[in-house]
């Protein structure tokens, strides 16, 4: 079982607008309402991939029972803690004429501490079949900056491979408490090395660098590509895997589903390199669909069969 955890989620709507312009009325050609969050995307995507998966995280007010319901609607295996704020709604605008996303995303919820313990029990209890448990996305209001981090150690000692993929101050600390794997896109990345990535080089620094920093295995996810370092039989292995470029419909969510196509394959036993290769055209697939997590694996497979992979050597001693 796979354990996504989702503190942030949502309901996201997406809006299809040709020619959209800040500031004029506009009607919408299509629309897409459905749970969302980081966490969920990638649950969504397992899902696809017939991984077994369980989400949860926290959910509150009818904002909150409208996630649970989309859940349902999808027969996505969910246990969710119930908190007293309104959870979030988010929304996106699409405009296939510019090829362009314009997102707004709401702070999210206040959380109380009662409803945090009451999280990590439900952690504590979902680990015991879980063999990767996935913190994906934002923290709400009151959450502590080193929540991952904590849950990060409590799992660490109970044996199991924990996930993280974040950004800003809960990365940081998030990274201290040696995750299994991080997983940040490349702005996130450069944020937590503190320098913009030019070159492959310059990818090869920060794997190093967020290795250093305490990840055990590192993903640097793009929309149709991923730079990864992973620990294999006391070496570490570096690779660049990369497919052609799609046109995109909408290119959320990517990263999200490059990291459960990869984790799916892992999970069923196939190699690194099979990992990477299924990710990526996994993630190049879903952005070809409108809503994040959503993908046809029939198209991923063909893609993935194209991924161009490269292991890449490390960077000299200076």
């Amino acid at each position: 079982m796979i354990v996504t955890v989702t503190l942030n989620a949502a309901i996201d709507r997406t809006l299809t607008v040709p020619n959209f312009q800040p500031g004029h009325r506009h009607r919408a050609s299509a629309s897409l309402t459905s749970a969302g969050g980081k966490g969920i995307n990638v649950a969504r995507a397992l899902k696809r991939l017939d991984a077994p998966v369980i989400s949860t995280g926290l959910a509150g007010g009818r904002t909150g029972d409208r996630i649970i319901e989309e859940l349902a609607y999808e027969a996505l295996l969910n246990d969710f803690v119930r908190i007293h704020d309104e959870s979030r709604t988010s929304s996106a605008v699409v405009d296939p004429t510019a090829g362009t996303l314009s997102e707004i995303y709401e702070w999210g919820p206040a959380v109380r501490p009662e409803e945090l313990d009451m999280l990590f029990d439900k952690l504590r209890y979902l680990a015991r079949v879980a063999t990767y448990v996935v913190f994906s996305g934002s923290l709400p209001r009151d959450v502590p900056d080193d929540f991952y981090a904590e849950a990060i150690r409590d799992l660490n000692r109970r044996g199991v491979m924990c996930v993280l993929d974040t950004e800003g101050e809960p990365l940081r600390h998030g990274v201290d408490a040696e995750p299994y794997i991080v997983s940040p896109n490349q702005r996130e990345a450069e944020s937590l090395v503190g320098q913009e990535f030019e070159d492959d080089e310059d990818f090869r620094m920060a794997l190093d660098a967020i290795v250093e920093l305490g990840a055990r295995n590192v993903l640097i996810t793009q929309e149709t590509a991923c730079f990864a370092a992973f620990r294999e039989d006391r070496a570490t292995r570096r690779f660049r895997a990369v497919t052609d470029r799609v046109d995109p419909v909408a290119a959320v969510g990517a990263g999200d589903v490059l990291l459960a196509g990869f984790l799916a394959a892992r999970s069923s036993g196939r190699s690194l390199e099979d990992a990477l290769a299924q990710g990526v055209g996994c993630a190049a697939a879903s952005v070809l669909e409108l809503g994040p997590g959503r993908f046809d694996p029939r198209e991923a497979s063909r893609l993935a069969a194209a991924v161009r992979l490269e292991e890449l050597q490390p960077l000299p001693l200076t």
